[in-house]
């Protein structure tokens, strides 16, 4: 008769489930109180029950896998069979609360202080200049750099993020917590996700408002790197709110060539002034279009970036970088489209690394007080 191999024990299992981590919230499933039982059998199988924070949480499958493999590494397992389960309402309270604390209001973790995530608002003075592609793609280059990125589609009545993004999934909600779909490594929000098929959304200030505090607030973020919140065109409403809900916020412009659309985009990026909100740059969207002999035909002219970068450091009296001149590539809008963005399907491509080294000039800046906008006054005498 053969010695059989020591079986594992229930601590033994346990402490393997904290290599577990939840796909939505990134921390182990033992410290969130997912983990509902542990058996092991003398015949060397092991059941695990797990709950789950909602029942059609659409990562179901990824909580098993992984507590499947991580179990069978224990010595003396030969099977793993997880059993799932679904969070009460009162467990899912002390989830939410234990992530988020227990404020009868929402706060909003960007604007407090010592948040140490960067945001940044992607506006443009006119629609069209491609502000959307510029975003998606900021954030996929970001995440790609190892960062922890989330966007926010701020543009209610014109999203598109979601597709460009690749997110199919819709958020999850966990108590009065709403979990973010992640596409490319990329957490993101959109009023899209909410809405049924394509129906418009036809709102008014005050709405629009509330479903920007939403955003920030009830969604979990995490601990974010970086925020990109992808605005509607102009100085309305959203860049008003947010401006007062996040009052560190940085403003990235986004124009192209065309002389007309950068008069318009300097006004987008003017609101700083009265805003007190940094201006990070300037970025030239469809600077130029590449022929098969090599030559570039500025189809939209030359030197609006530029003269938007150059105006703006003027009016905020500090340098306003143009970070970077993006040339016009059918493979932007097809990527786009297809849910991929170029800089991860084409990463050769000479938009993709355009939108790259701006990605990592916006992540290397040092954090400072240069050109912030100080709300001081001189003392009077």
């Amino acid at each position: 008769m053969t010695s059989t191999q020591q079986l594992p024990s229930v601590d033994d299992v346990r402490t393997a489930l904290k290599a577990v981590y939840d796909p939505e919230i990134k921390k182990p499933i033992t410290e969130l109180g997912m983990v509902k039982d542990v058996e092991v059998g003398s015949d060397g199988v092991v059941t695990v029950g797990i709950y789950l924070t909602v029942a059609g949480c659409p990562l179901k499958a990824t909580l098993t896998n992984d507590t499947t493999e991580a179990v069978k590494k224990l010595p003396g397992v030969n099977d793993v069979r997880v059993e799932l389960d679904v969070m009460s309402d009162e467990q899912r309270t002390e989830l939410r609360k234990s992530l988020r604390g227990d404020a009868a209001e929402p706060v909003i973790p960007f604007a407090q202080p010592g948040s140490l995530t960067r945001v940044y608002c992607v506006a443009s003075g006119k629609g069209g200049v491609g502000k959307s592609s510029v975003t998606v793609n900021l954030a996929a280059a970001m995440a790609e750099r190892g960062l922890s990125v989330g966007v926010v589609d701020a543009d209610i009545y014109g999203h598109s993020v979601p597709r460009m993004l690749g997110a199919r999934e819709k958020p999850t909600k966990v108590d009065t917590m709403i979990m973010p779909p992640q596409a490319h490594g990329v957490k993101v929000i959109s009023i899209g996700m909410f809405t049924p098929g394509n129906t418009p959304v036809v709102w008014r200030g005050p709405m629009l408002h509330r479903a920007l505090q939403q955003f920030l607030a009830d969604v979990f973020w995490g601990d974010l790197d970086i925020l990109l919140l992808d605005l509607p065109p102009g100085t309305g409403d959203i860049a008003i709110s947010v401006a007062q809900l996040i009052p560190n916020a940085e403003i990235l412009v986004v124009t192209t060539p065309q002389q007309a659309a950068a008069e318009v985009a300097e006004r987008a990026g003017a609101i700083a002034l009265q805003t007190r909100q940094r201006v990070a740059g300037v970025i030239e969207n469809m600077s130029w279009l590449e022929t098969p002999d090599g030559q570039k035909m500025e189809i939209f002219g030359s030197g609006g970036g530029q003269s938007v970068a150059d105006s703006l450091s003027k009016s905020v009296g500090s340098t306003v970088p143009l970070l970077g001149q993006v040339p016009m590539d059918p493979r932007v809008v097809s990527n786009g489209d297809a849910g991929t963005p170029i800089v991860l399907a084409e990463p050769d491509a000479p938009a993709s690394l355009v939108l790259k080294e701006a990605a990592k000039k916006l992540t290397v800046r040092a954090r400072g007080l240069a050109g912030m906008m100080l709300n001081v006054t001189p003392a009077g005498r």
